[in-house]
């Protein structure tokens, strides 16, 4: 193979500041978005690094070919038979094919296939200089940014999420001078803002990492930037004696705002620790996103870690500063914790009619009473019925009327479950309120109540039910409501806490109390079923390592209860591994083709007198016996019995399949053997649709 000429390429886009919760992922698409336009334009590279801070987006490609390789292509043209008549004379068809080309007549070829001769011309593709190319690549890689809100700037027609200041783009030691992203680029780029504001000249790209660092204090890498901040927080709070706490999208965010972080540890008054600590969290990481400090216990300390962006002569006046910033944040949270128990979260109810929850969902206290009744139907399926959950659910949202909900939104829940407390609520009833937005995200820990988990399930089913009332479903990357969040939620809690729910008649429950008229309930309840079990899909297939095949063998059987759906999925996984799977898996799909194409409806019995061969009376036998056997382990959802116990119907099977006529010209034999297959086949659909399975 011939070396490719090639050279390392960079392109930084400099800007104002980028949003912080989106940096990484800004990043992250933008070198895929390059490496993926080079590939179109078969650009030959290496590895593609992404590089990312507050003020830049940059890619660097390994070893990217300077010019497209040299290309023959086909083109084809009409068929011979075509190109020509019957005495060899080129039509007009031929004729048009040259011109085409640009060429004559003869200097067209032929080629010949499997399915006749064709005329064909090669062509040859002079590749284009990576330099002519580069600019429409990079602006193709930027206009595909997963930007939600663009913005314009002085008089360009370009849009991006923020104004761009400079363009680098450098091939090698060759700058490379084009319009992108409305700037004209060069071959400089910019340090600090404040410890290195002068331009940084960038002789070739695989310094520039390092150049950035030593002379324009950034760490322009994303991950050792990440990495560092971890380090030196968790540090930071080990002098003081104890443990950060921040999880990882706070740690993504302070790297997203900081260039050359810094920690530091600061103090605030002991006074706040008889705040909630999650209301000391939330003031620290939600408004100035600092980690506070937690001793060997969990309990916090007066003391927190900040990730100041440069490197301060005082380090003692940046340390105060922050202490003096949070010192009214955290006055604030204790105000309002004093002034929301003035009036306890019973009292607070009546003013829940006053809020709308939805157009045409009527209020919050509306909806409360709707929870409530999903709830207690719930409650009965679960045979734990208690004034408790309607308690639960009418005191559930109260807490949105609070200050410190107002000042904290991400306290919904919690909250109430302090106010609940606070005013002797019943216990299960506190915790239940605190309970019931678990959980928030993916991963994230479920309820560990009975009462809560029924009040997060009843919830999450009224949100969907006047969602899909009204017609909002989620479409493509949207989904405002978070109702994909939503149904997963309920496939969680069901199914990990072993809830036995009838999900059908739930959501059926759910769309009747809505507010909305419909003019088909049971349709648009079997959309919301469907919708929940695709939930379901993704998540049991990577928890169960599962095929899709085996999740649409169960999907097919519409199980009412999750729990019952997950025994079954894993009980097919269990008999695909089986030595007799195959064949019978491949029987059921024979079986399947027969009664459909035989239009057979099903219903008549086997008649035991047309029974006249003896593979078929084995078979009816060996259905017979397979049937009593499999009864108790159906009763008991023994799903993986019982197809291990329909595994013993291979050989009955195969014999029937290798000496019987099913469609015998005898109408009453015909219709009897049917029978016979139909009865097999409805022993597996007891459990699942194998026939859906390709295995081998």
């Amino acid at each position: 193979m011939a070396k490719v000429d090639a050279a390392d390429f960079l392109v930084e886009i400099g800007t104002e500041e980028l949003p912080p919760k989106s940096l990484r992922d800004l990043s992250i698409a933008f070198a895929a978005n390059l490496a993926s336009e080079l590939d179109r334009q078969h650009l030959v590279h290496g590895d593609v690094s992404a590089f990312a801070s507050p003020r830049r987006l940059a890619v660097l490609v390994r070893a990217m070919a300077r010019a497209q390789a040299h290309r023959e292509t086909e083109l084809r043209g009409p068929p011979v038979s075509v190109a020509f008549d019957k005495n060899g004379e080129p039509t007009a068809a031929a004729r048009a094919f040259a011109s085409k080309c640009g060429v004559s007549l003869e200097k067209v070829g032929r080629t010949k296939t499997a399915r006749g001769e064709w005329l064909s011309y090669r062509l040859q593709e002079v590749g284009q200089s990576a330099g002519e190319l580069l600019p429409a690549i990079v602006q193709q890689a930027l206009d595909k940014l997963p930007v939600q809100r663009r913005m314009r700037w002085s008089d360009h027609d370009f849009e991006f999420v923020r104004p761009v200041h400079w363009v680098l783009m450098l091939h090698g030691d060759a700058h490379l001078t084009a319009q992108v992203a409305g700037v004209v680029s060069g071959g400089i780029t910019y340090g600090h803002r404040f410890l290195a504001p002068a331009a940084i000249h960038v002789p070739e790209p695989g310094k520039y990492g390092e150049l950035l660092e030593s002379e324009g204090f950034v760490l322009a890498d994303f991950a050792l930037r990440r990495q560092r901040i971890e380090e030196s927080v968790r540090q930071a709070a080990a002098d003081e004696g104890g443990t950060a706490v921040g999880d990882d999208a706070l740690y993504d965010e302070v790297t997203a705002l900081t260039e050359w972080p810094v920690a530091l540890t600061g103090t605030f008054d002991d006074g706040y620790l008889d705040l909630p600590q999650e209301v000391i969290i939330a003031t620290l990481t939600g408004h100035q996103r600092y980690f506070p400090i937690a001793d060997a216990a969990g309990k916090l300390l007066n003391r927190f870690v900040v990730v100041a962006n440069l490197v301060s002569r005082d380090p003692d006046q940046v340390r105060d500063g922050n202490e003096r910033v949070i010192r009214p944040r955290l006055a604030d949270a204790a105000f309002f914790w004093k002034q929301d128990q003035r009036a306890s979260l019973d009292e607070r109810q009546s003013a829940l009619k006053d809020v709308v929850y939805q157009q045409g969902l009527g209020s919050v206290d509306d909806r409360s009473q709707r929870v409530a009744s999903v709830a207690m139907r719930l409650a009965e399926q679960l045979d734990c019925a208690s004034p408790a959950i309607e308690r639960a659910a009418r005191l559930a949202k109260c807490d949105l009327l609070t200050g410190m909900v107002g000042e904290f939104p991400e306290l919904q829940g919690t909250m109430g479950r302090y106010y609940a407390e606070a005013a002797g609520e019943a216990p299960e009833v506190a915790t239940a309120i605190g309970e019931q937005y678990l959980p928030r995200f993916a991963g994230d820990g479920l309820p560990a109540s009975r009462l809560g988990q029924l009040l997060s399930i009843a919830d999450r089913l009224d949100n969907l039910a006047g969602a899909f009332a009204l017609d909002r479903k989620p479409s493509g990357n949207r989904d405002p409501f978070g109702l994909r969040r939503a149904a997963l939620g309920i496939v969680r809690i069901a199914i990990e806490n072993e809830l036995d729910l009838d999900l059908p008649a739930l959501i059926g429950a759910a769309l009747e109390l809505q507010p909305v008229s419909t003019a088909d309930l049971s349709a648009l309840a079997d959309e919301l079923y469907d919708f929940v079990v695709e939930r379901m899909r993704s998540w049991s297939i990577e928890r169960l390592h599962l095929t899709a095949e085996i999740f649409d063998s169960v999907r097919g059987r519409r199980p009412p209860s999750l729990l019952d759906f997950d025994q079954r999925l894993q009980a097919v996984a269990a008999f695909v591994k089986l030595e007799p799977a195959a064949t019978l898996a491949a029987a059921n799909k024979r079986i399947a083709n027969i009664l459909r194409q035989a239009d057979y409806e099903g219903g008549a019995a086997v008649d035991l007198a047309l029974l006249t061969e003896p593979a078929e009376n084995a078979l009816h036998t060996a259905l017979q016996a397979a049937d009593q056997d499999i009864r108790p382990l159906l009763r008991r959802r023994d799903y993986t019995e019982t197809l291990a116990r329909l595994a013993g119907l291979r050989e009955p099977v195969d014999q029937f399949f290798d000496s019987v006529m099913v469609m015998t010209d005898d109408d009453d034999l015909r219709r009897n053997r049917l029978a016979l297959l139909a009865e097999m086949r409805g022993l597996f659909l007891e459990v699942a649709d194998i026939s859906r399975l390709s295995i081998g």
